[in-house]
């Protein structure tokens, strides 16, 4: 007797090493850097630890930490936005250390009262990101130190020496290897090493970077891909993962983001059901959902939060977005297929969409799936430049598109009737999961409700507008929400709440 083969879940688990490129690819181009910078510098740390005799447990905090040292600029992007104007181009003006990187600092009390909280952020988000992706105690706590420095500089704490993780050292001289040296030649970036010795990392490590640098750097150039992955890939990165946390990361660049991915995702799945009986293109559909916005990491956050008509070069930042999605497929391993269908998330049938600037019939009905699934989800949320669209007005709207040829309209009716008969159904199934995470959490209602608007940016001030509460009640209840959740930050609050479904 035969069965039916069983079709594959949409929310399948990918392995933790290819989440993990996806994740060093969104950071490298969140700090400026070529997409292949933390796969150079976590292979020039994994030659720093070797020689240094590391035990294994040093080596892989090396290896996975540079992997993941970005993983937390997303969650303060808006912070490095509001104090360097441009939080790209700013830093990666600061890694390269420009001789005026850090004037703008100079409003905002200087490079220690500027940086302090938002390195808070930063190592806390990456270090919840390793633990949500099951990597060893000594990755999460490299994480969590990943800007400290041997002579008690650093931040957010200030450890100094043998209270710095071991690996944090390693980590450090080998970004600076990678980047001072395709910046400035490898014999300046010598010298910039050499400057930052017993300060930023021990002198024994500049010893090390003066004997061996050269050949690193040279062997490193002549690497293929495939060695480099052999080379990275650690014990634990061969574990699974779910490919949410990617979304979650990419969403927190902006905290008017909050859950889009996720909602894009759930949206092309619905509306490939009705579509489409394979059930391999809901899975890949659902992938795409998740990552479409890889690419939005590298324009700074200034542009998305323009109120007004985008400038003409504004606009081609824009237009690269999907681009850098479809180049992350490149680099990502499983995830291959899955970006390069999300990269078709902005075209339009009519040819006017980005970045191939490609017609109806050279888009995959998958493709045209997940474009009018990434548009209704836009529509029906709040943007800095207009409100949310109601259900009526949003499906008016994509309608007009859909006549005008923008969108395939099959695909938007079978959008449009999922979304209506899903509702109320969707509405009441995500109460009993959200009253399931409130009990094992313990928030309260009131509690999930300023969480919520936290999540999406909102000043304490905001909240108590919103919810007719004091101020200091919210802030009371973010104390509390912070308690639970254990964490010290918004970013981190968020990440955590959206990995529970409270969101």
């Amino acid at each position: 007797m035969t069965t039916s083969p069983t079709p594959p879940d949409p929310h399948a688990a990918l392995r933790v090493f290819d989440a993990v490129k996806a994740l060093a690819f969104i950071g490298d181009l969140s700090m400026g850097q070529p997409t292949d910078h933390s796969l150079r510098a976590a292979w020039l740390a994994a030659q720093f630890a070797r020689e240094t005799r590391a035990d294994d447990a040093v080596h892989c905090a090396a290896i996975e930490g540079s992997l993941l040292r970005w993983s937390g600029c997303t969650a303060n992007a808006s912070g490095f936005a509001d104090t360097l104007g441009d939080d790209v181009g700013g830093r990666a003006a600061m890694l390269a250390q420009r001789p005026d990187w850090a004037q703008p600092l100079d409003a905002h009390g200087g490079v220690s009262a500027a940086l302090t909280p938002l390195a808070q952020i930063h190592c806390e988000v990456s270090g919840e990101v390793a633990r949500m992706l099951g990597l060893a105690h000594d990755t999460q706590a490299t994480l969590r130190h990943i800007f400290e420095a041997w002579d008690g500089g650093g931040l957010p704490d200030r450890l100094a020496g043998n209270a710095v993780p071991p690996a944090v050292y390693l980590i450090s001289i080998a970004g600076d290897l990678e980047i001072f040296t395709r910046v400035y030649g490898i014999d300046q970036a010598l010298q910039l090493i050499a400057q930052r010795a017993n300060a930023r990392y021990p002198a024994a490590l500049v010893a090390l970077a003066n004997t061996h640098a050269r050949q690193w750097v040279a062997t490193l150039d002549d690497i293929e891909p495939a060695q480099c992955d052999d080379a990275l890939s650690t014990p634990r990165m061969s574990d699974t993962t779910a490919a949410e946390l990617i979304a979650d990361v990419i969403d927190l660049k902006l905290p008017w983001m909050t859950g889009y991915s996720r909602a894009v995702a759930a949206t092309a799945v619905q509306c490939c059901a009705q579509l489409i009986a394979d059930p391999l293109a809901q899975q890949r559909l659902h992938l795409a959902g998740l990552l479409h916005g890889i690419g939005r990491a590298a324009v700074p956050n200034a542009l998305w939060n323009t109120p007004g008509r985008l400038s003409a070069s504004a606009w081609e930042r824009i237009r690269l977005v999907p681009y850098w999605t479809a180049r992350a497929g490149r680099q990502t391993g499983a995830l291959a297929d899955a970006a390069e269908l999300a990269s078709f998330a902005y075209e339009r049938g009519d040819g006017a969409g980005y970045f191939r600037g490609i017609a109806r019939d050279a888009l995959s009905l998958e493709a045209r799936v997940l474009a009018a699934s990434v548009a209704w989800v836009a529509l029906r949320a709040t943007r800095p430049w207009r409100a949310a669209f109601g259900v009526d007005e949003a499906a008016r709207l994509i309608r007009d598109e859909a006549a005008r040829g923008r969108f395939d309209s099959d695909v938007v009716e079978a959008l449009l009737t999922r979304a209506s008969a899903a509702g109320a159904g969707a509405t009441r199934t995500a109460s009993m999961q959200q009253r399931r995470h409130l009990s094992a959490m313990r928030l309260s209602a009131r509690e999930t409700d300023v969480l919520r608007s936290i999540s999406r940016g909102a000043s304490n001030k905001e909240v108590a507008r919103e919810l007719d509460l004091s101020p200091s009640t919210v802030r009371t209840h973010v104390e509390s929400v912070f308690r639970k959740l254990e964490c010290s930050t918004r970013a981190a609050a968020t990440l955590k709440a959206s990995a529970l479904g409270l969101l």
